[in-house]
């Protein structure tokens, strides 16, 4: 079970790191549109306040969340403690990004939950190796 476990610990270790590769893409291209929306606005001081709001904010928000997941991501390949909790974290605001969101986070929560999963990430899993 223990290999079975690790497997699955990789899987969610790797698509959150594609994912969060790819909230870094939309971030920078939030940015961009933006600010290149900016340049359609004549002299309007709200419209450009606003449009400068959500060209900063929600870049800042999913570049934040994207590099706080990739380190998790990271983590989790190298077991660390704090990498499992990150990322259930993590998995419970992607929950809001549907489908693909969803259906990630549901499944990272599921196996990240696992008590065979704690127990790796708590170093009291017997290795492979060890007979009992």
């Amino acid at each position: 079970m223990d290999d079975k476990m690790k497997k699955q610990v990789q899987v969610v270790a790797i698509l959150r790191i594609v994912l969060s590769s790819l909230g870094l893409v939309a971030a920078v291209v939030v940015l961009a549109v933006m600010n290149f929306a900016k340049g359609f606005v004549d002299n309007d001081e709200i419209a450009t306040t606003v449009l400068t709001f959500i060209g900063i904010f929600v870049p800042a928000v999913l570049g934040l969340i994207s590099v706080a997941g990739i380190a998790a991501g990271v983590g989790l390949l190298s077991y660390k403690s704090w990498a499992r909790i990150l990322t259930i974290i993590i998995s419970v605001l992607s929950c809001f990004n549907i489908p693909i969101g969803t259906l990630v986070g549901v499944y990272s929560i599921w196996v990240l939950m696992q008590t065979e999963t704690v127990k790796l990430f708590e170093g009291t899993a017997p290795s492979s190796g060890q007979v009992s």
